[in-house]
């Protein structure tokens, strides 16, 4: 994993400035570019809140879909449409002012969302890899191991552990002093620029956002890689070639926006320091903070027959009812 310098021992507040305010780079400097992506990524943005906020919706309003899954997924939803606000505005905004500035607090409060919402989503997507081992490793038990009261139960214990993490590396990363350059090279606030940025010694923040990592991203992996290893075992196991393709089809679409969110996540934390580049830091972040939010309602909703059913009856209700 690749971490920040540590700071030279001799630099010292009292000799700097204290900063109250960052500095942001953005994805680009080229001013050419600026009104273009802005209407690229209000597009997405756009994209993002339609899809992620009618896939609550269609979830909420149609009874066929109550079920543990679309639970999970709406939570999943709800999540994705947060995250991705919590970055999407301030970039939009960027695009077009000169002077990309954002205050110590906004700052602080952008991380400390960053840090819980990517640590709820990871948790959720360990949960839904768990209820489909439920339902088609052990069907018969299904209705009380995923009974609604234990479900809400599970969400809020990720959400709590989210919440928890986030302040425990907010409180590690604002205990430093920033008495230097205000400039992060990034467009938005995280915390391995910060500590790149920080004059103090940022030992123990690493080491806090390493075993923050290994707790939560790696083990949410590891249920889901032993989920699917079981899932796997047991769809071969079914003897009729339909039955095998309506086991393997309720998981196909997780399976994919697993691949693509651990993927740059662990692309982005644990690839060697010798291959670390700004340019690929940021348009991996710009993946998996803008697209991957985008992206996911519309995996589930294309490659699910009951979504695309749920959706057709609600459009023809729409419709049927001017």
């Amino acid at each position: 994993m690749e971490f920040p310098k540590q700071r030279k021992e001799g630099m010292e507040e009292g000799n700097h400035s204290v900063v109250t305010e960052f500095i942001l780079s953005g994805l680009t400097d080229r001013p050419e570019l600026q009104v273009p992506l802005f209407l690229v990524f209000l597009l997405i943005y756009v994209i993002t809140l339609v899809g992620n906020g009618g896939m609550i919706l269609l979830i909420t309003i149609d009874p066929q879909l109550h079920t543990p899954m679309y639970f999970f997924l709406r939570n999943l939803s709800f999540c994705d449409l947060c995250y991705s606000s919590v970055f999407a505005p301030k970039m939009l905004q960027n695009f077009l002012v000169e002077r990309k500035s954002i205050s110590y607090t906004a700052c602080a409060v952008q991380i400390y969302l960053f840090v819980a919402l990517i640590d709820i989503e990871c948790l959720l997507l360990a949960l839904m890899a768990y209820d489909r081992y439920v339902a088609i490793c052990n069907p018969l038990f299904y209705g009380v191991s995923m009974s609604r009261w234990r479900c809400n139960l599970l969400v809020a214990g990720v959400s709590s552990m989210g919440l928890v993490d986030a302040l425990i590396q907010i409180c590690c990363m604002f205990r430093l002093s920033f008495c230097s350059s205000n400039i992060i090279n990034h467009f938005c606030c995280d915390i391995p620029p910060l500590l790149e940025l920080s004059c103090s010694d940022t030992h123990i923040s690493e080491i806090v956002m390493f075993a923050s990592l290994c707790y939560i991203v790696l083990s949410s992996f590891v249920v889901i890689l032993l989920s699917y290893i079981c899932i796997i075992s047991t769809i071969l196991g079914i003897r009729t070639t339909e039955g095998r393709h309506k086991a393997f089809s309720t998981c196909t679409y997780h399976m994919v926006v697993v691949a693509m969110f651990y993927g740059t996540q662990f692309f982005m934390y644990l690839r060697p320091s010798s291959s670390y580049s700004m340019t690929t830091d940021k348009i991996t972040s710009v993946f998996y903070t803008v697209v991957i939010p985008m992206l996911n309602p519309l995996i589930y909703s294309l490659r699910n027959k009951e979504v695309k059913d749920a959706m057709r009856k609600a459009i023809n209700k729409l419709l049927s009812n001017p």
